[in-house]
């Protein structure tokens, strides 16, 4: 029996997730919140869960923090993110801080419920957009091709980013504008296929 737990601020999604679930052979859902607060409220010691579907979007404490907490009530729980958010940095994040899947909200329930009985066997089940997403990112482009087609000046700004400088340093170690410096750095961005600092520093060490 699987012994499951939700979280999900939106009354709707979290009872038609409920019921869904308690009608599930093999499924028992012990616990629903609508915030991490209060489902650690609810978390009495005689229950034990195997798996945590949790939004990110909360009232007060987010989804993303909530997992680390799960993890230190209950080491062996998975949790799955269940969320409409398909950006790389909620994505990174969620996964960084020890969640076990990530799916959209537009998943339909019998997906959802793979996923539960994938993760509860040891898988890391994601949606196909995410999962591609997370491919990519292990496996970039040549980005030692695409650093040829930097300037040297956007190189020079490139070292000095990786070195942890604010725009604002960069500016000054350059003796440029700020406004140069983000110019530089959108075109930077384009030429390295990232989207963030985070990316263009990760992109170093790979």
């Amino acid at each position: 029996m699987i012994r499951l737990g939700i979280i999900e601020d939106d009354d709707q999604i979290r009872s038609m997730l409920d019921q869904y679930f308690s009608s599930q052979p093999g499924i028992s859902v012990l616990l629903s919140a609508s915030s991490v607060e209060a489902f650690f409220e609810r978390w009495i010691d005689t229950v034990h869960l195997d798996i945590v579907l949790s939004d990110i979007g909360l009232p007060g404490e987010s989804g993303i923090k909530g997992i680390s907490r799960i993890k230190r009530r209950a080491p062996k729980c998975q949790v799955l993110m269940l969320t409409v958010y398909d950006d790389a940095n909620r994505v990174f994040q969620a996964l960084c801080n020890g969640a076990s899947g990530y799916l959209l909200k537009q998943t339909p329930l019998s997906k959802i419920k793979e996923s539960v009985l994938s993760s509860y066997e040891g898988g890391a089940p994601m949606s196909p957009g995410i999962a591609r997403m997370v491919v990519e990112y292990f496996n970039p482009k040549n980005t030692g091709q695409l650093a040829e087609n930097l300037t040297p000046r956007e190189a020079q700004i490139v070292a000095a980013i990786e070195e942890g400088l604010t725009n604002k340093e960069v500016a000054i170690r350059l003796a440029i504008s700020l406004e140069t410096v983000k110019y530089h750095i959108k075109n930077i961005y384009e030429k390295l296929q990232v989207n963030s600092r985070h990316a263009l520093i990760s992109r170093k060490y790979r």
